[in-house]
């Protein structure tokens, strides 16, 4: 089969021509395979798709036009009425997310203490110090006022878990620079929860270019040069 080991981007399956030579061609949406409730994704067409795989291949098939270039992953479940986002919420963003990110990276930390692989030693190095420092805040729902308090005490803890998921996100390619489809994983899960993070990230992108860099994320979050 000479389509075993050939590779096809999202919304692409392999086929073999008529002198069995491997092609990647668009996945035909209505030929993916049936999804439960919890896996429908919503388009930023606003449009219920039943999974990720009739999403990418209606995207496939409107390849070049003005609507396929638009069309992209919104966030996970069906779609839904999100509620806009306040001057005030958006302010009040990078509080709760680096403290999000923050935890996890500690949970990581935690888990790896039991069964080593999530974390590299470098990663585990790193973390270790946060882990370690008795004056961090624990998993919980902080008032604004206190994560604000922390971030200028203990601003230090904060700088590796805000470039460490710039790297996890920069991945295709590995160039210092999030499209949006890199930044997909982490929207995707978060907008129902997080209302504000498609315009946090909007107003991450300062230049407009559709790309996230490392300095303009980092500057989103208040990290200092």
């Amino acid at each position: 089969d000479t389509c075993r080991n050939f590779h096809c981007k999202r919304g692409k399956v392999c086929h073999a021509d008529k002198q069995g030579k491997p092609q990647c061609i668009c996945q035909d949406p209505a030929a993916c395979p049936p999804t439960k409730d919890y896996e429908h994704v919503c388009g930023t067409d606003n449009k219920t798709y039943d999974g990720t795989c009739q999403l990418f291949g209606t995207k496939c098939q409107l390849e070049g036009t003005k609507m396929g270039r638009q069309l992209h992953l919104d966030y996970m479940g069906s779609c839904k009425y999100i509620p806009p986002c306040t001057d005030y919420e958006v302010d009040q963003f990078p509080l709760r997310m680096r403290d999000w990110l923050k935890n996890i990276l500690i949970q990581y930390y935690e888990r790896d203490l039991n069964t080593s692989g999530i974390l590299t030693e470098k990663q585990r190095n790193k973390v270790k110090k946060i882990y370690q420092n008795d004056k961090r805040l624990v998993a919980g729902d902080h008032p604004v006022e206190l994560l604000l308090h922390d971030f200028e005490k203990n601003y230090h803890m904060y700088v590796y878990p805000v470039h460490w998921q710039f790297h996890q996100l920069d991945q295709h390619p590995v160039d210092r620079l999030l499209t949006h489809s890199e930044l997909a994983p982490l929207r995707a899960s978060l907008v129902p929860m997080e209302h504000c993070i498609t315009r946090f990230f909007q107003e991450c992108d300062a230049d407009q270019d559709k790309l996230i860099a490392l300095r303009e994320w980092c500057h989103c979050f208040g990290i200092k040069e």
